[in-house]
């Protein structure tokens, strides 16, 4: 696997493969923020609007790709926005997602570990996220030293429109601001 961070011209570029991955993703039954059936021209139009905030800086995307340069897996780090001024040293962990064909390859991990990587480097030093409880996902955060901080009753609804919980996680990175 090979890991690219996205600008917002490389976002552009490949929005429809991106798309794809997203509509995949949701289809395939992960709580990623949408409901099925989830189609592509919508995923298309929700990462076209995330390009304003990679340029900004307020959003930092990486992209997994396989041996023929697609995308098969996206994580994302959304960073504090300007008015948040104690916030400089935290940064949120957002859709991360593997293809259904690209799963059990370590992709997920390896984007997860890219992402922490580039927090780090970026000075944050506490990283957070949500996830559906008892999702596939949970196992993957918990294996990769992330800290359960509680769960939330039917927070969000799944793909098929259930209410389901969510659960919130955290993982120290870094050095401690101070």
């Amino acid at each position: 696997m090979r890991t690219l961070r996205l600008g917002a011209d490389q976002l552009s570029e490949r929005t429809g493969e991106l798309a794809e991955l997203l509509a995949d993703t949701v289809n395939g039954g992960a709580s990623v923020g949408f409901l099925a059936p989830f189609e592509r021209e919508r995923a298309v139009d929700w990462w076209r609007g995330r390009t304003a905030a990679v340029a900004a800086g307020q959003l930092a995307v990486w992209a997994a790709l396989d041996a023929t340069g697609r995308a098969v897996g996206t994580v994302g780090l959304a960073f504090p926005h300007s008015d948040k001024p104690n916030s400089p040293h935290r940064a949120e962990l957002v859709k991360l997602m593997v293809h259904r064909d690209a799963r059990g390859r370590g992709v997920g991990r390896g984007l997860l570990a890219v992402a922490e990587a580039a927090a780090v480097a970026a000075g944050i030093t506490l990283l957070h996220l949500d996830t559906e409880t008892d999702s596939p996902a949970e196992h993957l955060y918990r294996s990769a030293g992330w800290t359960r901080a509680g769960v939330i009753p039917d927070y969000a609804l799944d793909p098929t429109g259930v209410p389901r919980p969510t659960t919130l996680y955290y993982k120290r990175v870094g050095s401690p601001p101070g």
